[in-house]
């Protein structure tokens, strides 16, 4: 009998729970209407807004227009105003998927502590937009207007609004430098480099860069050079640490005197569809501080104080913390170690070829080579589009060759005069008007390296591999 009653009892409270939960349920369907909608909810012009601000995550901005927008916290913050812009055309045309009416319970959306709350002043209206949970199955966010009702939108105000103040910042811009006229460097390096295309003035119908030196033209390497460019155009310069640099502050970062500034000119596409010239300027630098412990460094191991250390920093790259400025810009940007290295491989040698022959072997007419204190001579035929190669009479293979030929390049550039023997001499007979010898001459240096002179001049050491290949290759020709 008591389990009966105890049984009973338990039924009872199961019953008037149901009822509860229907009953709770359909006065919920009473109160709580929801709607399809796809009606715009809310119509706000940009150019009206005056005022804007939110609050997310514990953090809060504020922006006002006079002119143009302004951050509340500092005036001279440079303010991005396009994206100012496209913040506020969320809400030129903002429309709701569905409308919930009659809310009486807000905190089950996620609206009584918000998770973003955003502020506009547009005219005499004053408006407040608070955003909710995120609704996993609409796919959709819960946004308040202030009207009583809770929407479910189309479009996600938080892809916007979470956004910090370092999101908020007119960055430099970096351009692409598709027709530069000219490069200049100065501090590290000081040397300008130019422009011209069809000169002549080079074995490489694809050079277009020079520079002076020696009272004459020096061909770069257009690719090297290109690189470079890019390096500046597609540099991570947005890691600011400063907006507003003053004096001191550029000291501090080593920018009142730059260890490198590249200055380029350069021809870009105005909005008019014309051409117009324009000037670009960045200026590099090393950590002050940081750069006089290297350089301290540098001088104990040139000592011999820090020899042991020195074996270890080589196995190591060293950490390299540097900043850019783009001009008379007050904005200061931190960059890695990677890109510092990048920007200031910026001297002749980094940017001219490595390749002793820079003309393309098709080029080659002939070839006269001094070799263990004997002369051969090679020869090429052309008919149409075929060319032969002939020591004597014999038809040659010069595949080895033309691979040991082309691969000749300085693994350091050096003018330092031959003191050794001579390995091998070549003078190569080229189809060109203004070039139609090239004399290349590798001499002993060490175990390991040559010492390479084109044009009577020295140029450069290569690897001792390079030139063994080269010999190989003629005697492989000369002796079969």
């Amino acid at each position: 009998m008591k389990q009966s009653k105890k049984l009973a009892v338990l039924l009872a409270v199961l019953a008037v729970a149901v009822l509860a939960t229907v009953g709770l349920s359909f006065f919920k369907e009473k109160t709580e209407q929801i709607q399809n909608s796809g009606e715009t909810v809310l119509e706000i012009s940009p150019d009206t807004v005056t005022a804007l601000s939110w609050e997310y995550d514990g953090e809060s901005l504020s922006f006002h227009r006079d002119g143009r927008w302004l951050w509340d916290g500092d005036e001279a913050f440079p303010v991005d105003q396009e994206k100012v812009a496209d913040f506020l055309s969320r809400f030129e045309d903002f429309t709701a998927a569905f409308v919930i009416e009659n809310v009486e319970d807000f905190g089950q959306y996620g609206l009584e502590k918000p998770l973003c709350t955003v502020r506009l002043t547009a005219g005499d209206r004053e408006l407040t937009l608070t955003l909710g949970d995120f609704s996993q199955m609409d796919g959709k966010r819960y946004v308040s207007i202030g009207d009583g009702n809770v929407y479910l939108v189309n479009e996600d105000p938080l892809d916007d609004y979470d956004a910090v103040l370092s999101d908020m910042i007119q960055h430099d811009e970096l351009p692409s430098f598709e027709k530069p006229s000219s490069v200049r460097f100065s501090g590290a390096e000081n040397y300008e480099i130019f422009y011209e295309e069809d000169s002549g003035n080079s074995l490489c119908e694809d050079d277009v860069y020079f520079t002076r030196r020696d009272g004459g033209l020096l061909p770069l390497d257009s690719s090297l050079v290109n690189g470079y460019l890019a390096n500046i155009t597609l540099l991570d310069a947005k890691d600011y640490v400063t907006y507003n640099a003053t004096e001191e502050e550029l000291a501090s970062y080593g920018l009142d005197a730059p260890e490198l500034t590249v200055a380029v000119d350069y021809t870009a596409d105005g909005e008019d569809g014309e051409e117009q010239e324009e000037s670009f300027t960045l200026h590099i630098s090393r950590d002050p501080a940081e750069a006089a412990q290297a350089a301290e460094t540098a001088g104990d191991d040139e000592s011999g104080e820090a020899a042991e250390d020195s074996e270890n920093a080589e196995s190591e790259e060293e950490e390299i913390t540097a900043y850019v400025r783009v001009g008379d810009s007050p904005i200061v940007y931190k960059i890695d170690g990677g890109s510092y290295r990048q920007l200031m491989a910026a001297s002749l040698d980094d940017l001219r070829h490595k390749e002793l022959l820079t003309a393309d072997f098709d080029a080659v007419t002939g070839i006269d080579v001094s070799l263990e204190g004997k002369s051969y001579a090679l020869s090429a035929q052309t008919e149409g589009d075929e060319t032969s190669w002939f020591y004597g009479e014999e038809e040659l293979e010069v595949d080895a060759l033309r691979a040991a030929l082309t691969a000749l390049s300085a693994e350091e550039f050096s003018a330092e005069t031959p003191s050794d023997k001579q390995e091998i001499g070549l003078i190569l007979h080229l189809d060109s008007e203004n070039f139609p010898t090239l004399r290349i001459n590798l001499y002993r240096y060490d175990g390991t390296r040559c010492l390479a002179e084109v044009d009577g001049a020295p140029v450069a050491l290569i690897p001792r591999s390079q030139a063994v290949d080269l010999i190989e290759a003629v005697h492989a020709i000369v002796l079969s």
